[in-house]
């Protein structure tokens, strides 16, 4: 069947493939080197989770060194994730242009640095600064990252490998809590984690550079095999060749109700990335190592839900007959079912249950992001670095929004008398009501056409071939 008359068929699912063989001549094995590619990806989401949550565990002990308040604490996280989204557009969209490898070195590399550079730092402003310049950074790792995988692997093992990398974000970011919190114990102080974390990410800088092509067809690694499977559907143009049609930006709904659906995700991951040790600390009387422990838990969680969603999600949308519908409502069930989840999670007088639940409606809230990934990757078309970039980027309102609302909150409860888990818990049944709202915004995109128009059956990103 030819593109056109698939396109002719509303319901014809693009992502049901044929076999190998029907991509790869029978006589040769394809070379594997795409895998070592998605390894690389993923140690650099793990390192890149590491930099960023160990905050959330410092920033209690630094609070007590500066006598910061909540407010403060809040301005502090908020510096990194104001940068991270001024900077997301235009650093993805450097990677279209100039490729992957160069850019995601910069980044890793600029991080590294500043994650060092926050052991440095004597009080509010500077910690303010170093944490801005470190969020400016880090931003475009993701929309890169989509570019590299929209270019080293074949539609149908998009999904998995999307869902594989976000996973070990999550991974890093599980680990983070309970080993920061030992390290701040037995080295003695908040500041060693960074210096010892941001060497991480100056290692993996180095040997990325030194391994990664930007074209898999350029790297000794891969085979002619190999090489025919990845190109067995479209990659992403350059920047140069495809200027980004701008004034069909405004037109295309979908792109922008994503856009709403990752700030209604934010709200809730950045309650565990920045907040969650400090609220166990706080509001259910743990110890700094009790709540890391418990932290990890609940972003473990997250890492569960993300892996097995990029797994199931991209066969549900593989085997349905409606791969649109199948895609909105993998969104919508995951979102709702976080909200319940956490709505339970706070009714439990036990710090324990109460993560638990909570790990619970973390697992549902990622379920999702394989499927919003390749979603929004498919809407981006051919503008893959900076469109996602773009859509991942209005996910900084929300963020930035729960880092305030948290700190503002707490400080509001305070004023009014209010202690302990009376200070804290009424917090999360707004979370509850945030996480209802991207539910039901699911239920309005449209996956099936890009920024310019096209039928995604032209561009598919995940999950299968339209051959």
């Amino acid at each position: 069947m030819t593109p056109t008359d698939e396109s002719s068929i509303p319901t014809q699912n693009p992502y049901q493939s044929d076999s190998k063989e029907s991509v790869c001549p029978d006589h040769e094995r394809p070379s594997r080197a795409r895998w070592v590619v998605l390894a690389m990806l993923c140690s650099m989401s793990f390192v890149l989770y590491i930099d960023r949550v160990c905050m959330s565990q410092a920033i209690v002990p630094i609070g007590n060194e500066f006598g910061f308040s909540n407010l403060e604490k809040s301005l502090v996280m908020m510096a990194f994730t104001l940068a991270y989204g001024l900077f997301e557009v235009p650093t993805g969209r450097w990677g279209d242009k100039y490729g992957a490898r160069r850019i995601l070195t910069r980044i890793v590399v600029w991080w590294s640095v500043f994650t060092v550079g926050t052991a440095m730092c004597f009080g509010f402003y500077s910690l303010l600064l170093v944490r801005f310049l470190f969020g400016a950074g880090e931003a475009g790792a993701y929309p890169n990252t989509a570019r590299v995988i929209a270019t080293w692997f074949p539609q149908r093992e998009r999904d998995t490998a999307q869902g594989a990398f976000m996973a070990f974000s999550l991974v890093g970011g599980a680990v983070t809590p309970f080993l920061a919190a030992y390290m701040i114990e037995m080295l003695g102080g908040w500041r060693w984690p960074f210096v010892v974390f941001g060497v991480f990410g100056a290692i993996w800088a180095a040997l990325f550079h030194a391994w990664f092509r930007d074209d898999p067809a350029e790297h000794s690694w891969v085979g002619p095999a190999e090489l025919e499977l990845i190109r067995s559907g479209p990659a992403p143009s350059r920047a140069h060749e495809v200027p980004i049609p701008w004034g069909l930006l405004f037109q295309q709904r979908s792109l922008w109700l994503l856009g709403l659906i990752i700030t209604c995700g934010a709200f809730n991951s950045y309650l565990y990335i920045s907040w969650y040790p400090n609220y166990l600390q706080k509001a259910r009387g743990l110890t700094n190592v009790e709540s890391g422990w418990l932290s990890s838990m609940v972003l473990a969680g997250g890492a569960i839900g993300l892996q097995i969603g990029g797994i199931v999600g991209g066969r549900i949308v593989r085997r349905a007959r409606n791969w649109s519908l199948a895609r909105r409502m993998i969104g919508c069930c995951s979102y709702a079912s976080a909200a319940v989840s956490l709505l339970i999670s706070v009714q439990f007088a036990s710090p324990k249950w109460s993560a638990a639940l909570a790990a619970v409606s973390c697992a549902c809230m990622f379920f999702h992001q394989s499927t919003w990934w390749s979603t929004t990757t498919d809407i981006s078309g051919r503008h893959v670095g900076a469109l996602f970039g773009l859509a991942n980027g209005m996910g900084v309102i929300g963020a930035m929004g729960s880092q305030l609302f948290f700190g503002l909150f707490a400080d509001w409860r305070a004023e009014h008398g209010f202690t302990g888990r009376a200070q804290w818990d009424p917090a999360m049944y707004v979370v509850a009501c945030v996480l209802v709202c991207g539910a039901a915004t699911w239920l309005f995109v449209d996956p099936t056409r890009t920024i310019e128009g096209e039928a995604v059956e032209h561009f598919p990103s995940a999950g299968g071939s339209d051959r």
